[in-house]
C-alpha cells in the first residue's frame, strides 16, 4: 500500500525544476501508475512549469489515467492561450481520452481554434467521443494498452491501410484509424508504411506517426525517424516525438542521432533527446520498470523528501 507521504515525495520530485528532467519524467509516470486524487493533484500543479515538453506529458498522463477528476485542470489548460500549442493540444486529446461526453460541447467549440494543432486535436476528440457513444465503449484488442485518439480501422490488409493512411483526401479521423490498425498489425511492412506518414499530412498527423513508431519499436523505421529529428524545418512537436521514438527503439543506431540533438536550439527537442537517452538506457538495462519513483524512494541514501 502506497502512503500519502510516498505520493507526496514523488510529487515533490515532479514539481521541482531543480531535479533532472529524466527524474521528473519517471516521477510523473510513477504517479500515473498509482492514480487517485493525490497523484492527479501533483500532476496538475506541474502545469506551472516552464518546460512545454513536461507539460505535454502531464496532459498525456492525465488522459491515459481516464479519471474524470482530471477534467477541470485539462479544461483550464486547453482554454489557456498562454500555454504552448503542444500543451493545449495534448490537453484536448486527454479530454477525448477520458471519454466523458460532458466535454463534447467544449471540444466542439475548440475544434475551431485558430491554432491548427489544437483545432485538429479537438475535432479528433469529438469524433472519438461520438464513436464511443455509437459503439458502447472503448475499442478492444489494443496490444499496447494505450488510450488512443481514434479506434483502429477494421481493415486488416497492410497495403490498403497504407493507402488510407497516406490519402490526404481521406478524413483525418479515418487516417488515424488506419495508423492505429497498422501499429496493431506490427511487423516490418507496417512499420515502413507508417514511416511514410512522416512525410505527409499536418504537423499533428506526423507527430502522431512518430508516437506510434515509438510504440511499435521496429528498427526498420530508424532512418526515417532520424531524418525527421534532424530536419530543422520540421515542426518541433514532430521532432520531439521522433526523438522519443528513437529512445524507445533503443538500437545502437539511435544513439548518435539523440546525442547530436541533445544540444539542439529548440528546447523541446533537446529536452526530448535528454529524456530519450534515459529511455535508451532503461531499454538496454536491467531495471524492472521505467516508472521507478517508488523504488527510488527506498534506496538507502534516499528519504521521503525526494531523490538523492
Amino acid at each position: 500500500m502506497v502512503t500519502e507521504k510516498e505520493v507526496e515525495a514523488i510529487g515533490q520530485t515532479l514539481v521541482d525544476p531543480k531535479q533532472p528532467l529524466q527524474a521528473r519524467f519517471r516521477a510523473l509516470f510513477t504517479l500515473r501508475g498509482l492514480g487517485g486524487p493525490g497523484a492527479i493533484s501533483w500532476i496538475s500543479q506541474a502545469f506551472r512549469d516552464e518546460s512545454a515538453l513536461l507539460k505535454h506529458e502531464l496532459a498525456y498522463c492525465l488522459g491515459q489515467m481516464q479519471d474524470t477528476r482530471a477534467i477541470p485542470v485539462l479544461v483550464e489548460v486547453l482554454k489557456d492561450t498562454n500555454q504552448e500549442p503542444m500543451v493545449r493540444h495534448e490537453a484536448g486529446e486527454a479530454l477525448g481520452a477520458i471519454g466523458n461526453p460532458a466535454v463534447l460541447e467544449l471540444l466542439k467549440e475548440f475544434s475551431k481554434d485558430p491554432v491548427i494543432e489544437v483545432a485538429e486535436t479537438c475535432q479528433l476528440a469529438v469524433q472519438r467521443l461520438e464513436w464511443l457513444q455509437q459503439n458502447g465503449g472503448e475499442p478492444t484488442g489494443n496490444p499496447y494498452l494505450s488510450v488512443d485518439p481514434a479506434p483502429p480501422a477494421e481493415e486488416k490488409d497492410v497495403g490498403r491501410l497504407r493507402a488510407m493512411l497516406l490519402d490526404e483526401a481521406c478524413p483525418l479521423f479515418e487516417r488515424y484509424r488506419a495508423m492505429f490498425a497498422l501499429r496493431n498489425a506490427g511487423g516490418k511492412e507496417a512499420a515502413l508504411a507508417l514511416a511514410e506518414g512522416l512525410c505527409c499530412g499536418s504537423a499533428l498527423f506526423r507527430h502522431e506517426v512518430g508516437y506510434v513508431l515509438g510504440q511499435l519499436q521496429h528498427e526498420a523505421c530508424i532512418p526515417q525517424l532520424t531524418a525527421a529529428l534532424a530536419c530543422q524545418a520540421e515542426n518541433p512537436m514532430v521532432r520531439h516525438e521522433c526523438a522519443e521514438a528513437l529512445g524507445s527503439i533503443a538500437h545502437p543506431d539511435c544513439l548518435a542521432a539523440l546525442r547530436a540533438h541533445a544540444t539542439d536550439g529548440e528546447r523541446v527537442v533537446r529536452e526530448s533527446c535528454e529524456v530519450a537517452l534515459d529511455m535508451y538506457t532503461y531499454e538496454n538495462g536491467s531495471e524492472f520498470q521505467y516508472a521507478n519513483g517508488l523504488s527510488q524512494l527506498h534506496l538507502p541514501s534516499a528519504g521521503l523528501d525526494g531523490f538523492s
